[in-house]
């Protein structure tokens, strides 16, 4: 089976892409440079371009073969607080994490529905719901994901294709890395886990939703946050 991941070569997607590839798959990232580390296949990939989109998945189909499983897990963050939020920030943002996804969905979905088979994991955030103050763009696309992801699942899911959304919340990478002592202190106390979560983890929830056990899970959004967005 060919799994394609946006935004695969680092972070959360490179571990989605290493644990998809453990589990049998082969993948192929999709990264702005066309490389991935630790010898994955790579495509040149700019999600905020639907001819960039047709490009890399029209050579994805040719070297490897229809798309079983498509991970758009690419995405921005242009951080700050509304009133001094300007366009731009508001349409790159939107533009790489929601509408690129739904660009690569779209397109994907065509073998899919050929095949009667698929499966789409569109990666979201635990502010979805929660809300982030400073990220109004960023959580407004990512709670978009969530009304694409269930749409999908009701247009596709006749078809044998299943759509979710996994929401992870606070994960050790580099952008939380860069987070001062005092910062990860505060966002410790409101984790009821009491730790940041690790990509592998959510890389496992990927792989599940993935593989033959989850046929019969559509339109659900899976968190991976420690418990941090429970009442939302």
């Amino acid at each position: 089976m060919v799994a394609f991941v946006t935004g695969g070569n680092r972070g959360i997607g490179l571990a989605i892409a290493l644990a998809l590839r453990g589990a049998g798959h082969d993948v192929v990232v999709g990264s702005r440079s066309g490389d991935a580390p630790d010898g994955l296949a790579a495509v040149r990939l700019d999600v905020t371009s639907t001819d960039s989109v047709d490009a890399a998945i029209d050579r994805v189909e040719s070297e490897f073969g229809s798309v079983d499983v498509l991970v758009a897990n690419a995405g921005i963050t242009r951080d700050t607080l509304l009133v001094r939020m300007d366009d731009s920030d508001l349409d790159a943002v939107i533009q790489a994490n929601l509408v690129g996804a739904i660009r690569c969905a779209r397109r994907v979905a065509r073998g899919m529905i050929r095949a009667r088979s698929g499966r789409i994991i569109l990666i979201s955030s635990v502010v979805w719901a929660a809300g982030s103050a400073g990220q109004v763009n960023y959580a407004a696309a990512k709670a978009g994901l969530v009304g694409a992801g269930r749409s999908l699942a009701r247009e596709l899911g006749g078809r044998g294709i299943t759509t979710n959304v996994i929401a992870p919340g606070f994960i050790e990478t580099d952008m939380t890395a860069a987070l001062t002592d005092d910062q990860r202190a505060g966002i410790l106390a409101q984790i009821p886990a009491g730790r940041y979560g690790a990509t592998g983890e959510v890389a496992a929830a990927v792989a599940f939703l993935a593989g033959p056990d989850a046929g019969y899970i559509n339109g659900a959004v899976l968190p991976v946050d420690g418990g941090l967005g429970m009442g939302h």
